[in-house]
C-alpha cells in the first residue's frame, strides 16, 4: 500500500492509504463516527489539461449500423428478478433547420432470448417511440430521435445467463446475440456479487477511464445517480463549454446538442447490452425546449420499472437486487409531504419486507450532505421533506451525485452523528465535462451565502444557520464537519459487495490509480440495536 498526505481535522499525517486504520485490516463502520479526512487535490488526476471531451469523430462514438439495424443497446432491471427491460435504437436521428420524424410504426420492437446462445426459442415484443427537441428561435437546430424500442421479458429464472437478439426480424434487421445475468430471487442470503455506482459521466477522457476501470470491476449491475451525458453543454452547432452561463450567458434558451446522447448510448453499448444499467434524472437531464417540454431525452431512451414498482413516474421507482431494495427518488419532481412521489414512497417503504430484502438503499442526484462548497445545502428542501421518513424506515445506503467530488460521511441523521443513520456517499465524479469540485464550505472564505443555498429547480430556500453543536449560528462549520468522513477530489466509481444481510463492503477507486482502492469500509446493519418501522 501507497504512503500518501492526508489532512486529519486541520493536521497533516501520511497515512496507508486504502486503508482508515493505518494498516491491511478493511475497518467497519462499527468503529465509527472516524475523524474526518480530507486528501489533497491530486493534479494527476487532471490528465489532458482539465476535462476535455471526446471529439464527435472519435471512433467509439460513431454509428456503425446500416438501416434500421439496432444499435445504443442496453438491458435495465424491473423491479424483480424474474423480468427485465432491453432497450435498443433503429434508424438515423436527424439535426438541423428541416427534419423530418421518423414513423415508430415502420419497424417492430421484437426480442428472441433463452438460455443459449444458439436456442433463442423465446419471443418478446414491446412499444417504440421517437422523441424532438424543438427550439422556437432563428438559427438553433432541431433535433429529432431515431426510433427508441423498450421490450420487457417476463418469467426469467434468477441469477441466471440469458442470450438475446433485439430488432425486426420481418426486414430483417436484428442485432447480434448479447448475453445478460438475471438478479438473484430475493433473499437475505444472496445478492449481487459487485454493484457498480458512477455519477456524472459525459463523455471526456476522464469518463471513458472511469467506465475503463469500471469494466475491469466486472459489475452485476451500475447504478448512476444522474447527470448523465451532458449534452446540455452544448449549443445546438456543436459548439460546448465547461461553463455554459459563463460561455452562452446570451442565449435565448437553455440549448442542447443532443447528438450527444446517441454518442453515450454507442460509447456505452459494450457495457450495458450486458450488464444492467438503472439510472435517476439529475439537473442536465431537464433540457428545457418549446412548450415547457422538459426531460424529453431521459424519458423516452430509458426503460424504467415505474408501472412494475407502482410509481408510474420515470423520476422515481423501486427495484429489488437480491436482497436490497434500491429506491430511486426524484430530486426534479414535487417531493413535499403531500406530493405524489412521497405517498408512493411511504407505500412503497410500507411494503419492504426486511427479512427477505434485508438492505435498504436510496439513490437520487442532489446530495443533502456534502461539504463542498459547490450545491452546498442546495437539496435542503427535500431533505426536510423525506429524511425522516427513510431513517424510520432504515435506510442503510444514500448514493448520490450532482457535486464533483468524492465524499463518504459517517452515520448521520439530521446533520447529527447517529449509528442508525445511513451512510451517504457522494459520487458525481464519474468524468463530467464541468469543472470538479474543490472548495470546501468550511474553508476560510468559501462559505456560501445562505441566500444561495436554493432548489434552483423546485424552488424553496430551506437553509439555515446551525441550531446546535460546533457550528451553532453559522451557516457553514469552521473545519470538515464531524460528519464528513472522508472526502477526495478526483475521478472515479465505486463498487458495492453486499456479503450478509449485515455486512456491506464499499470501495472507492480512483482513476489515476488504475485499480488500486482510494476508500473502503464494511458498511453494518445493527437491526437489534436500530429497529425500523415496520413494513
Amino acid at each position: 500500500m501507497a504512503l500518501r498526505l492526508v489532512n486529519v481535522t486541520g493536521i497533516s499525517v501520511l497515512i496507508l492509504m486504502g486503508s482508515v486504520v493505518g494498516d491491511d485490516r478493511i475497518p467497519t463502520t462499527l468503529e465509527g463516527p472516524f475523524k474526518p479526512v480530507t486528501v489533497p487535490l491530486d493534479r494527476r488526476f487532471r490528465g489532458r489539461a482539465g476535462p476535455v471531451d471526446l471529439p464527435n469523430n472519435d471512433p467509439m462514438l460513431q454509428r456503425t449500423v446500416e438501416g434500421f439495424e439496432p444499435e445504443q443497446i442496453a438491458v435495465a432491471l424491473s423491479t424483480t428478478h424474474d423480468s427485465v427491460w432491453i432497450s435498443w435504437m433503429t434508424g438515423e436521428s436527424q439535426i438541423g433547420d428541416s427534419i423530418k420524424p421518423l414513423n415508430p410504426a415502420t419497424v417492430e420492437s421484437v426480442v428472441h432470448y433463452g438460455m443459449l446462445p444458439f436456442l433463442l426459442i423465446h419471443e418478446a415484443k414491446g412499444h417504440s417511440l421517437i422523441y424532438n427537441q424543438l427550439y422556437p428561435f432563428e438559427g438553433l437546430r432541431n433535433y429529432t430521435s431515431g426510433i427508441i424500442h423498450h421490450v420487457r421479458l417476463t418469467g426469467l429464472q434468477p441469477n441466471t445467463n440469458y442470450y438475446y437478439r433485439c430488432g425486426d426480424p420481418t426486414l430483417p434487421a436484428m442485432s447480434d446475440v448479447y448475453q445478460f445475468k438475471t438478479m438473484p430471487k430475493p433473499c437475505s442470503k444472496s445478492y449481487p456479487s459487485k454493484i457498480a455506482v458512477a455519477g456524472d459521466l459525459g463523455l471526456t477522457f476522464n469518463a471513458t477511464s472511469t467506465i475503463s476501470h469500471l469494466m475491469r470491476n466486472k459489475p452485476d449491475l451500475i447504478i448512476v445517480p444522474g447527470d448523465i451525458s451532458y449534452a446540455n453543454m452544448y449549443l445546438t452547432n456543436g459548439s460546448g463549454s465547461n461553463c455554459y452561463s459563463c460561455s452562452f450567458r446570451h442565449a435565448p434558451i437553455h440549448e442542447t446538442y443532443q447528438p450527444r446522447w446517441d454518442y453515450l448510448g454507442r460509447l456505452m453499448q459494450p457495457l450495458v447490452s450486458t450488464v444492467p444499467l438503472m439510472v435517476i434524472e439529475g439537473s442536465h437531464e431537464v433540457e428545457k425546449q418549446a412548450g415547457n417540454v422538459e426531460f424529453a431525452a431521459y424519458t423516452s431512451r430509458f426503460a424504467f420499472p415505474s408501472e412494475e414498482s407502482g410509481s408510474r413516474s420515470p423520476f422515481y421507482y423501486s427495484f429489488n437486487a437480491g436482497g436490497i431494495h434500491f429506491l430511486m427518488l426524484g430530486g426534479y419532481t414535487a417531493y413535499t409531504k403531500s406530493s405524489d412521489q412521497y405517498r408512493w414512497l411511504e407505500r412503497d417503504l410500507a411494503n419492504v419486507n426486511r427479512e427477505v430484502t434485508p438492505w435498504l438503499v436510496a439513490v437520487w442526484n442532489q446530495p443533502w450532505y456534502s461539504t463542498y462548497k459547490a450545491h452546498y445545502k442546495t437539496a435542503e428542501c427535500m431533505r426536510v421533506a423525506m429524511e425522516e421518513l427513510l431513517y424510520n424506515y432504515g435506510v442503510d445506503i444514500v448514493f448520490n451525485g450532482h457535486v464533483h467530488a468524492y465524499e463518504r460521511s459517517n452515520r448521520l441523521y439530521n446533520y447529527t452523528l447517529d449509528p442508525c443513520g445511513p451512510v451517504h456517499i457522494t459520487v458525481g465524479n464519474g468524468g463530467n465535462r464541468e469543472k470538479m469540485a474543490i472548495k470546501h464550505a468550511d474553508d476560510p472564505g468559501n462559505c456560501p451565502h445562505p441566500s444561495t443555498a436554493r432548489d434552483n429547480y423546485m424552488g424553496g430556500l430551506c437553509a439555515h444557520n446551525f441550531t446546535s453543536g460546533p457550528a451553532a449560528g453559522k451557516f457553514c462549520w469552521d473545519q470538515q464537519p464531524e460528519y464528513s468522513a472522508y472526502r477526495e477530489t478526483s475521478f472515479g466509481h465505486g463498487i458495492l459487495e453486499v456479503k450478509s444481510k449485515t455486512h456491506a463492503l464499499w470501495t472507492w477507486y480512483r482513476n489515476q490509480d488504475m485499480d488500486k482502492a482510494g476508500d473502503q469500509i464494511y458498511v453494518v446493519r445493527q437491526p437489534d440495536r436500530c429497529p425500523v418501522q415496520p413494513g
